[in-house]
């Protein structure tokens, strides 16, 4: 079997599809009205929430609600917009710290106690008595003499060929591993835990990354930011068309079960009243708006009836407009919409209940009182209903909450922590653009009787009145209003102060120019990053505990139950990396460098782990790790390779000095002194005919050389 092949157990026990689905249907239809029930229940005790989400909604896009009511005065019917920019802002910084590194924040780790899989393991070869006496080993990986010394510049790939001859022999050795890390320098050891969990690790991530999990996520946070919740739903299996042709050029597609995710929007998600979180929660239900084709396409996955679904279609389109999707359309069209409403239901049913609507029960599961179904209803027709056929039994969707509200499923955002605040800002820019209106045009008054009669009394330049005869006093006169706007734009920039606190998010922190003081300087800019990405700390940890981490967990468990490949199984545990960026990349950077030049003290270097070190001051710089660092292999050969060009030239023997010259110069002028000075007088010190040193310059040369010290 291939290593990426999923196959799923057919151990779900479904509502059958037959011919007569709709007589079968007819002994079944308590059920629907159970969905029902439930359904229109969470509805209700939503409401709030949809109200709070509407608001959220209109200060974003910049429109006022019907609850806004204008009088005659006010003219001007501006909106600012700053709710819009605190949540881009909010968005992008999640976005930014999830995705620092271009991976999906998720990984995998053995326990700190694995069962089922050994964390280390060890092979000790066999030293022939030949050689039992050597001590020094020229390589870890074998004893002296076996021929497989490592030279200088050995490689992984090197040491794979040299290694080749020995595959055989280190197949067969499975009954000989023993229990912990090697105890010799011969032992050959092994994690089967930590390769384990490596397999494993990047087995979700190619999941996620086929799924489109980044897009998905990337929805979901931008609803968290602006709404307060961000849901996505998975992993659920779907059976999946990869193009293929044949030798022929016939197309022939290949189908695969694989593992999902998408994102849900909050709108159409329904989960239980009494919950605060979907651990607490009895049952969701999701809320599909589907057309013909999608409604058919259903045919195709598990499970699904597609008898009935062909009995639901002929019903006609069934779905109806909610209150708030008028709000949310830019248009709203007076006629029906050409779609069917599609319920979802994942959540508990009793026992009792399933058998009687035709579901068949395992034995080993006929204790329990209650069991967890997934069940699919569209015109009051069953089109699936089906046990959980996850084990350990889970609702597959995962709510991350922007800002934790204890009291309620749903959190809290961006939008409704500045509500107040977005609807001063409103009033006071609307209030000053009134005024800027009136006191930039004059009022005018207009005395009638000196006018005559019948006269167009609008302004325009060069408008001539006429006046009575005679007529006493002016007739139009000019009245200046008060500008105030001032004072009006000076109450709008302390709402904005306001938004900020209320946010948690600076204005400078999304672009805002004017900064004034300490943040005037690259450090003081980095302090207040620093102090602005608080804010979005506890949103992180939200999005790691309530999101990522469950939905990574349910991917390791999707893959423990359907996936037959035991190099990727485990005692394993997964684990939200999300947290690991909060900082930001200058601040970490620097903290990183300042921690290597303290971990560079000979006292304190053996403490610190370097390699880690490396790889994060990299990943700072939003480059790759593995591209731009060294193993510790490659770290070694390219210490020895410095060395080398490190290593001082040999030093060059001087020239000898030319005749004449001062050795002991330091004047700067060059290599001699000739002419510089007096001259020695006969029969002084230095003067070269005085005695046997003349007579021996001539009896050597044949001539008297010329005095030292001479002008040449």
């Amino acid at each position: 079997m291939a290593e990426d092949e999923i196959m799923i157990e057919d151990d779900a026990i479904a509502l059958e599809d037959t011919e007569e689905s709709a007589v079968e249907d007819a002994g079944v239809a308590n059920i629907i009205p159970f969905i029902v029930e439930r359904y229109q229940r969470a509805e209700d005790y939503r409401y709030q929430d949809e109200e709070r989400w509407l608001r959220a909604y209109r200060n974003y896009r910049g429109l006022y609600g019907p609850d806004v009511q204008f009088t005659e005065a006010e003219k001007s019917r501006v909106f600012i917009k700053v709710t819009k920019t605190k949540t881009l802002a909010a968005y992008g910084q999640i976005v930014d710290v999830l995705f620092a590194n271009n991976k999906f924040p998720l990984s995998v780790e053995p326990t700190e106690l694995p069962e089922g899989v050994v964390e280390d393991v060890h092979f000790d070869p066999q030293i022939p008595d030949e050689l039992r006496g050597e001590t020094a080993l020229s390589s870890p990986y074998g004893f002296a003499g076996d021929g497989n010394d490592l030279p200088p510049g050995a490689t992984a790939t090197s040491l794979l060929e040299n290694l080749g001859s020995l595959t055989d022999k280190l197949e067969p050795v499975e009954d000989k591993l023993k229990e912990g890390p090697g105890k010799t320098p011969t032992a050959i050891e092994f994690s089967p835990a930590m390769i384990a969990a490596k397999r494993m690790q990047k087995k979700i991530h190619d999941q996620l990354e086929e799924s489109s999990a980044n897009k998905n996520l990337r929805s979901s946070a931008f609803e968290m930011a602006l709404f307060g919740t961000g849901v996505m739903k998975g992993p659920f299996a779907v059976d999946k068309e990869y193009p293929n042709w044949n030798e022929d050029g016939v197309y022939d597609p290949v189908f695969k079960t694989v593992p999902q995710v998408e994102h849900v929007s909050v709108w159409n998600f329904y989960p239980d009243p009494d919950s605060n979180s979907m651990d607490e929660a009895q049952y969701v239900i999701e809320r599909h708006k589907m057309s013909r084709t999608q409604l058919r396409n259903l045919k195709k996955r598990p499970y699904f009836r597609g008898q009935v679904i062909d009995e639901a279609i002929s019903y006609g389109e069934n779905y109806n407009k909610k209150y708030w999707e008028d709000d949310l359309s830019d248009y709203a069209p007076e006629h029906g919409i050409d779609r069917f409403e599609v319920l979802e239901y994942w959540g508990m049913c009793d026992t009792e209940m399933l058998e009687e609507n035709g579901v068949e029960i395992p034995d080993e599961l006929k204790t329990f009182d209650e069991l967890q179904a997934n069940i699919w209803i569209c015109n009051n027709k069953l089109i699936r209903m089906v046990l959980n056929p996850f084990k350990p039994s889970k609702i597959p969707y995962v709510a991350a909450p922007y800002e934790l509200n204890p009291y309620s499923f749903f959190g809290v955002g961006i939008a409704e922590n500045m509500d107040d605040t977005q609807t001063l800002m409103n009033g006071f820019m609307r209030m000053a653009v009134d005024n800027a209106v009136l006191s930039g045009n004059l009022i005018v008054e207009v005395d009638e009787t000196n006018l005559v009669p019948g006269q167009d009394l609008s302004l325009y330049p060069g408008k001539i009145f006429r006046r009575q005869g005679g007529a006493p006093g002016q007739a139009i006169f000019g009245t200046k209003f008060p500008n105030v706007s001032s004072e009006n734009m000076m109450l709008f920039d302390k709402a904005r102060v306001l938004a900020d606190e209320s946010t948690g998010f600076p204005s400078f922190a999304h672009g805002q120019t004017g900064v004034t003081g300490v943040g005037r300087t690259a450090s003081g800019i980095s302090m207040l990053m620093g102090a602005a990405a608080g804010s979005i700390k506890t949103v992180i940890k939200n999005v790691d505990d309530y999101l990522l981490r469950p939905l990574g967990e349910g991917f390791f468990r999707f893959n423990m139950q359907f996936d037959y490949d035991p190099k990727i199984k485990g005692d394993l545990e997964v684990k939200a990396r999300g947290t690991e960026s909060l900082m930001a990349n200058e601040v970490r950077s620097q903290r990183l460098m300042q921690f290597l030049q303290v971990a560079s003290n000979p006292a304190l270097a053996p403490y610190a782990k370097f390699q880690y070190v490396i790889r994060e001051i990299a990943k700072s710089m939003d480059l790759d790790p593995d591209k731009v660092t060294n193993n510790m292999n490659e770290a070694a050969l390219q210490a020895e390779l410095m060395k080398q060009f490190q290593a001082p030239l040999p030093e060059e023997q001087a020239p000898p000095a030319p005749a004449g010259a001062n050795v002991m110069d330091n004047s700067g002028s060059g290599g001699g002194t000739m002419g510089v000075g007096t001259a020695p007088i006969p029969g002084e010190q230095g003067f070269s005919a005085n005695g046997q040193a003349n007579t021996q310059q001539v009896e050597a040369g044949g001539q008297q050389q010329p005095p030292m010290g001479s002008v040449q």
